[in-house]
């Protein structure tokens, strides 16, 4: 029993101070990690690719098992790529909590384009999206929807992970004309599925996102 706790705590110290896994299904696993200042992971690994999203400003050394060094550092909201890697430890060593959206990637590419579709956000609304990084695996879209500002009909022709970066207080009508009250937190994590629609934004302040679609 004792080996058995023994090894819970460790397998929670090696993945953060506290965490919580807001979606997870056959394509991904997200984690929303809180790291504490200066404290030390576990010695861990990870097997996936990932998408790392930071809800607050930080700096991090990751060490690894062969001597290897490195560091990080990040802005609020910035999301960056991160390859699987070996067994290391990693340590914030910026004051303050940091809470990292870690999005698993558990498939390669499967070829899919968002950008054929005619509607692709990216291609006809160029004032709202922005790209933030395209591999095989994903595309990572940048949203920033000024306040009482609106969005044309456009398409999500893949699966997608969005953090919210800030509150969303929107009207969405989609294809049918039906419309939908949505209202989203800062730091909310949602799973989506192909769909068409347009937006509203309902609030006087600016709405950004990150759109993290699945190839």
């Amino acid at each position: 029993m004792r080996f058995i706790l023994t090894t819970l705590l460790a397998a929670i110290s090696a993945l953060g101070q506290g965490r919580s896994t807001p979606v997870e299904n056959d394509q991904v696993r997200v984690l929303k990690v809180t790291q504490d200042a200066h404290k030390k992971t576990g010695l861990h690994k990870h097997d996936m690719n990932r998408v790392m999203i930071y809800l607050q400003p930080g700096k991090q050394t990751i060490a690894y098992e062969d001597g290897k060094k490195v560091e990080l550092n990040w802005k609020a909201g910035q999301a960056l790529w991160s390859a699987k890697s070996g067994n290391h430890i990693a340590e914030i060593v910026s004051d303050g909590t940091v809470t990292i959206v870690e999005i698993e990637l558990k498939k390669p590419g499967s070829g899919g384009n968002p950008a054929a579709s005619k509607l692709d956000p990216v291609k006809i609304d160029k004032k709202h999206n922005t790209v933030e990084f395209e591999n095989d695996q994903v595309r990572i879209v940048r949203v920033k929807i000024g306040g009482k500002d609106s969005v044309p009909m456009h398409e999500h022709s893949l699966n997608r992970v969005t953090t919210y970066i800030s509150e969303e207080d929107f009207q969405v009508t989609g294809a049918d004309g039906k419309t939908e009250h949505v209202i989203h937190k800062a730091g909310d994590v949602t799973w989506g599925t192909p769909l068409k629609h347009s937006a509203v934004n309902l609030s006087s302040k600016q709405t950004e996102m990150l759109v993290v679609e699945l190839k």
